[in-house]
């Protein structure tokens, strides 16, 4: 493998792709991100997916100068694709990303597209801006591949190294060396895919069948709160069967599973399908924090409990536990649905950045050690920091230690809870 490698966003997802790399490799690590460079060059990820001795272990160079990519042959784009507030894709980082790669490319260079995307975005979006920006033609004076990013934020199991790997390519010798260069580095193996769109549709289907699973049981859930049924113990009595699938109910959130299907409802939309189901576990998983925010005060108000002016602690903010994360988190829902209630909401977090929190959402942190006790707990995300405190945290947490409270993904023991505190869970 004699291609010199540049990774373009150093995120959540080309990070990860990078320090494997620069373990192997010489490479270039570019971002947009002043400050993201800085703190990388200090052996600091303030994303938590990559460890200070995984960082020096890496030989990378980082830069926020474009013109460094002009010294690679071989270009890796992991931006992010996120949707706008009409719930349409949003291209931008992914063009401006081309913009900067076609301005500094040479010939032969080959640039693979990680991106989550619709199915001939690469073609159809990415290659003319490259070809407009470096005056070159693409499969004559430079070539595109695309390989789905995999990473899966927190999770320390299924890494980029141990996860398959789907790699495409513009033609057969092309898909060839992009096979090569990702097998240098991945244990787990590549797969081949027949065309650049089958590797783009492969993707935004993994996280749409999950989107649609988790839909199901979040639907589960409101049915069985109507029942009077407890849903984790209905689904413990299901998981007994070897081909019941383990899906739970919850806020969906992230810049995957909650953003993804609507990168293929766009696209199949375009060519005059309209999507019955996808949009439909969408349209359940988008409305969860209105329904967990409308079943406290539900419990509020059975317990005379009165709902203006009560305080609510919400545990967590970002969208997923361990993961600081903040971006399409679903407790911002829970949140202002409570307030618009006349509820007074506190909200604390372990791991999010208290400076993010404000601008992203204007959401105060307020530090776990200075909450006051609440009449009510939302324990919105399981960092292991709450979950290894327990059911005692609420001693403190509640007023006179006792209250109702949320617990949304079902993190702690209910067997347990203590005879003073009402429970209610998805």
């Amino acid at each position: 493998m004699d291609r010199k490698i540049g990774v373009v966003g150093l995120g959540y997802v080309g990070l990860p792709v990078a320090v494997a790399f620069g373990k192997e490799h010489h490479i270039v690590g570019f971002d947009i991100n002043e400050y993201r460079i800085e703190t990388l060059r200090q052996g600091i990820d303030y994303t938590n997916e990559v460890t200070s001795e995984d960082l020096q272990r890496a030989t990378i160079e980082f830069t926020n100068n474009p013109s460094s990519l002009a010294e690679v042959d071989f270009i890796i784009v992991a931006v992010p694709t996120p949707i706008n507030e009409n719930k349409q894709p949003d291209l931008t980082p992914l063009i401006k990303a081309s913009e900067t790669v076609g301005s500094n490319m040479k010939k032969g260079t080959i640039v693979v597209y990680e991106s989550t995307v619709y199915p001939g975005a690469t073609e159809e979006v990415c290659v003319p801006v490259l070809e407009g920006k470096s005056g070159l033609k693409a499969g004559k004076d430079f070539f595109v591949g695309y390989s789905p990013e995999r990473i899966n934020p927190g999770d320390k199991e299924h890494t980029f190294t141990t996860i398959t790997k789907v790699v495409s390519g513009q033609n057969e010798e092309v898909l060839d060396i992009v096979a090569d260069v990702y097998s240098s580095v991945v244990e787990a193996g590549v797969h081949k895919a027949s065309s650049i769109k089958v590797a783009e549709a492969a993707k935004v289907i993994e996280n749409t069948q999950r989107d649609l699973n988790i839909a199901l049981m979040n639907e589960l859930a409101i049915i069985f709160d109507k029942l009077g049924i407890d849903t984790s113990e209905v689904l413990k009595a299901a998981g007994t069967k070897w081909n019941f699938l383990n899906f739970s109910p919850g806020l969906v959130g992230g810049h995957c599973i909650g953003v993804d299907p609507y990168y293929l409802t766009h696209k199949a939309e375009s060519v005059g399908h309209h999507p019955q189901v996808i949009l439909a576990g969408r349209r359940i998983n988008d409305n969860m924090g209105d329904f967990v925010a409308t079943s406290l005060i539900k419990k509020m108000i059975h317990r005379n409990m009165p709902v203006q002016g009560a305080r609510v602690t919400v545990l967590g903010l970002t969208f997923k536990e361990n993961v600081p994360d903040l971006r399409n988190s679903k407790v911002i829902d829970v949140i202002r649905e409570l307030q618009e209630f006349g509820v007074d909401v506190q909200v604390t977090d372990a791991i999010a950045n208290p400076e993010e929190a404000m601008e992203e959402y204007g959401v105060r942190l307020v530090s776990y050690e200075k909450l006051l006790p609440a009449d009510a707990v939302v324990f919105a995300v399981p960092h292991v920091e709450y979950v290894s405190k327990g059911w005692s945290q609420f001693n403190q947490l509640l007023k006179h230690g006792k209250g109702i409270v949320v617990d949304i993904k079902s993190a702690l023991d209910s067997s347990l809870r203590p005879s003073n505190i009402d429970l209610w869970r998805l």
